[in-house]
């Protein structure tokens, strides 16, 4: 027995410095991506909504951050109850965990992977801000982003990474996300859009990009951030996984940011910079539930089929007459379903587990599974996202009046505008306010 038990000891898990240090790092990259999208947001839209753009995100950082802290923690990833929710006291106010207390199975602190995940559940309900530009009450939307993590988010990251949680239970492969977060947040987008209604001029007003070079900044983050999103949500670097995860995250972007190039050129004649941005975006959100399951050369279809079916969501929205704003249903929400269910197809069975998919031997069983995974999260996340947004919008009004919608959100929300020209008229001397000569404004008249 005393042979068995020092056994048992020696086995147990140990906190690695270099597991701890490297998911800290992680963590920070995950919370650069919210500034990130902040930017990617804030440059698509119109220069009178680019503030309302960059706060929908921004304040999530303080929303979510708290909450997660008082209770999300505990109601992801606390003890299982019914397979739907979690709660472990020691949990509430993260006060009583020990610093150097380890996740269970694994070489990190507690402390480290409940901040690992915090900045999961902080980019989740930004990612929904980008279907709503143009009109919704800051006030509202703060209270929104409060429901929503916790009726939708909390939740449903227990059902799909929570020990207990049913689909975690059920076998659905999700590496980073596909599910909890892109289709999550896909979801709930669609679900408010569908409550709010369009923006004043949708369909008939021009609503180009203000400034292009902002949102390519933001794609820039985005991927930079990634790695960790993904590479990181191995909970460590010790046997490779973590580092095929890296590999395809790069591969399937790259392939998607292709694709979507390609269809743009052949569909509307032009290579854009903003093709190329959400191209990459729709990459990274494909690669998220699946880099852990296929091979670099799995990645590159995974992001190029992600690509290419993204590009031609996109403009579902004037067919169907939804104003998805920033396209978070047409990248997100599709993006999310074909990677996820694409790990039922092009699973190796050699990375993360041994878990093949159909082109691999492994038959049909992975891909049911998956198809559970999405459409299951999807349709609470529709549903419920739709109810809060109704009870919302029925009680204190989700959108600003119509007036303030056309002169700018900015302006009336955050009593600020994104750019001050009032300087740029040149110096102070007095040759600059003195008359032009008659002969020079006749030709600047001409």
């Amino acid at each position: 027995m005393a042979s068995a038990i020092t056994t048992l000891a020696a086995d147990a898990p140990t906190l690695s410095a270099a597991n701890t240090g490297f998911m800290l790092i992680c963590s920070a990259l995950v919370m650069l991506m919210t500034p990130g999208l902040a930017f990617f947001y804030g440059g698509m839209v119109r220069v009178k909504s680019s503030l309302n753009m960059l706060m929908m995100s921004f304040i999530s950082l303080g929303i979510v951050t708290i909450l997660w802290v008082l209770y999300g923690f505990s109601l992801a990833f606390g003890t299982d109850s019914g397979s739907l929710i979690g709660w472990n006291s020691d949990y509430v106010g993260l006060s009583g965990i020990g610093i150097t207390e380890l996740w269970d199975g694994y070489t990190i602190p507690v402390y480290v992977f409940a901040v690992f995940q915090l900045m999961f559940a902080v980019i989740t309900p930004a990612l929904i801000s980008g279907a709503l530009a143009d009109r919704v009450k800051f006030s509202a939307w703060v209270l929104f982003t409060a429901l929503w993590v916790t009726v939708v988010y909390f939740p449903v990251a227990h059902w799909v990474w929570g020990a207990g949680g049913w689909l975690f239970e059920l076998g659905v492969i999700d590496f980073a996300g596909g599910t909890a977060v892109h289709i999550n947040a896909g979801a709930a987008a669609l679900g408010v859009i569908l409550v709010i209604g369009k923006r004043v001029g949708f369909k008939k007003d021009p609503m180009r990009p203000h400034s292009l070079p902002l949102v390519m900044l933001g794609a820039g983050l985005l991927w930079f951030g990634w790695f960790g999103f993904n590479a990181g949500s191995w909970l460590g670097n010790d046997d490779g996984v973590g580092a095929v995860m890296f590999v395809n995250t790069q591969v399937a972007t790259a392939a998607a940011m292709l694709a979507w190039l390609g269809y743009e050129k052949l569909r509307h004649g032009s290579f854009t910079t903003l093709g190329a941005a959400s191209g990459a975006v729709a990459g990274l959100v494909a690669i998220t539930p699946s880099g852990g399951a296929v091979s670099p050369l799995g990645a590159i279809a995974v992001g190029a089929i992600a690509g290419l079916l993204c590009a031609m969501a996109v403009g579902l929205k004037y067919k169907f007459g939804y104003d998805d704003s920033l396209d978070v249903v047409g990248v997100h929400l599709v993006g999310g379903v074909v990677g996820s269910l694409l790990v039922g197809l092009f699973a190796t069975g050699g990375v993360q587990s041994d878990v093949a998919g159909l082109f691999y031997g492994g038959g049909l069983e992975q891909l049911g599974k998956q198809a559970i995974g999405v459409f299951s999260v999807l349709a609470y996340s529709l549903v419920a996202s739709a109810i809060l947004a109704f009870l919302l919008d029925k009680t204190i009004g989700m959108r600003v009046p119509e007036d303030d919608e056309v002169s700018g959100i900015d302006q009336v929300e955050h009593a600020e505008t994104a750019y001050d020209f009032s300087g740029a008229g040149g110096g102070s001397s007095s040759r600059s306010t003195a008359p032009a000569p008659a002969a020079a404004s006749k030709k600047v008249d001409a």
